[in-house]
């Protein structure tokens, strides 16, 4: 599933791509795709829109309308926008189409059908989405030990659980959680009112740090993102952890360990991360 350095990509191509431009009209293929409202009223609001920009809040995309409207828009697994010209070739499994005034498209696709996309008026209130109820965007410079012991330090539950709570912090998912903790030399398991103070901080700055890498590590062009047809942005080549269970530690050599931590995969160093500690 993509998560905020992904979805960051995502807003940052496809932003420059559609801000200022001007929906002629939408196409709703799959119905189901379109939460809030029905999929009719939905293309009816969108009817002569223009886009004033793309924003991101956690794993949602957030495009603001020149009408003080707001479209949300959640990939889930597998959903992937792309911004194509007059004539291009569909991608299999594409739900919405919305036709721009100089002729381009942006198109949602996705295989699995778990995206999903609300439409919002001027002052009308999102009860539905789930935005509403996220915590602090994990990249929020705000962040510091402080604020998350105050959170998290009475918690029994396992560190990396509370990672994943995007009712406190949105946006980081089972990837960055296992990359952000093994940067901050914490084992996932550790139950949160277990940490020191001094590992609270350590732990909110591999968080800013971490998950500023890579969204940098995760920047392509926009002909690169085309070139992938939307989908090759990812981090695999700069994963310390996450998917290489069983192979060498790259800071001491120790194999990385896998585990089910609050039902979610994880990977560790035993050695780097010391589970008593």
């Amino acid at each position: 599933m993509p998560e905020l350095p992904e979805v960051e990509t995502v807003r940052t191509v496809i932003g420059e791509e559609i801000t200022g431009a001007c929906i002629r009209e939408a196409e709703v293929r799959t119905p189901s795709v379109v939460a809030w409202p029905s999929a009719e009223e939905f293309c009816r609001r969108l009817r002569g829109r223009t886009i004033a920009s793309l924003t991101r809040r956690g794993k949602f995309l957030v495009f603001l309308l020149d009408d003080g409207g707001r479209m949300l828009l959640h990939l889930r697994m597998t959903g992937c926008l792309l911004v194509a010209q007059a004539g291009e070739a569909e991608e299999k499994h594409t739900h919405l189409v919305f036709m721009l005034a100089d002729g381009r498209a942006l198109r949602f696709s996705d295989v699995r059908r778990f995206g999903r996309v609300w439409l919002f008026a001027a002052g009308e209130t999102d009860a539905v989405s789930g935005i509403e109820s996220l915590g602090r965007d994990a990249l929020d410079p705000s962040i510091n030990g402080d604020c998350l012991k105050m959170v998290f330090g009475k918690r029994r539950i396992p560190i990396k659980e509370c990672l994943l709570d995007q009712h406190v912090l949105c946006g980081i998912g089972n990837i960055y959680s296992d990359e952000i903790l093994f940067a901050a030399r914490i084992h996932p398991a550790r139950p949160a009112c277990s940490l020191s103070d001094g590992e609270w901080s350590v732990l909110a700055a591999a968080i800013g740090r971490e998950l500023a890498y890579f969204v940098e590590k995760n920047a392509v062009s926009a002909e690169e993102y085309r070139r992938g047809r939307g989908m090759e942005y990812h981090n695999t080549p700069y994963l310390r952890v996450y998917g290489r269970a069983g192979k060498a530690c790259l800071c001491c050599g120790a194999p990385l360990v896998r585990s089910v931590i609050g039902g979610r995969g994880s990977v560790w160093c035993p050695r780097c991360q010391k589970e008593g500690v």
